[in-house]
């Protein structure tokens, strides 16, 4: 019995850590980390053929699928968490707000931003660009929230930038 449980628990948790591992290599190949991203597919490969054997010379027992794709599955969502929480990278907000202290009140928590005057449907309206690490996002969603509810925001991955204010305040971090 035990070496039953032992062989669905190997095969499970060897498929959560090589789909994790995929999901971060995937988002690393995106961000432009290629030597990062074949570390991680090094492994990755390891672990996948080790628990693809594992299954492949159970065939016999359905159990070994079942395990398997649960352990695919629970792979793709524990990968994204992680990725998540590292929040490895850059990205840019585009901030459409009516309030003209916006900006300033932005550039006080130290961060670079770029504005335009665009026109909508209910007039002009100010458009805040500003670059930051992934980490520094919620903070800043979380100060948008409570001093602009109304403003219409918008997230983009950056793969790179390059000078500005924003190389000055990420070396000063």
């Amino acid at each position: 019995m035990w070496p039953l449980v032992g062989g669905y628990l190997f095969i499970f948790l060897a498929r959560v850590t090589d789909v994790s591992l995929a999901t971060m290599r995937t988002l690393m190949i995106v961000r432009g980390k290629g030597l990062i991203a074949a570390g991680i597919g090094f492994f990755e490969v390891i672990i996948y053929i080790t628990a693809l054997n594992k299954v492949v010379s159970g065939l016999d027992n359905p159990a070994n699928l079942v395990v398997y794709a649960l352990g695919f599955a629970t792979g793709n969502f524990m990968g994204s968490y992680i990725e998540e929480k590292l929040a490895i990278g850059l990205t840019t907000v585009q901030i459409i707000t009516k309030r003209d202290d916006v900006c300033s009140l932005i550039r006080k928590m130290g961060f670079g931003v770029t504005t335009l005057q665009g026109k909508g449907k209910e007039g002009f309206k100010e458009v805040l660009i500003v670059s930051l690490p992934r980490k520094e996002l919620k903070n800043l969603l979380k100060f948008i929230d409570d001093n602009d509810s109304t403003a219409f925001v918008t997230i983009m991955d950056t793969r790179a930038s390059k000078g500005g204010y924003f190389k000055q305040t990420m070396k000063n971090k």
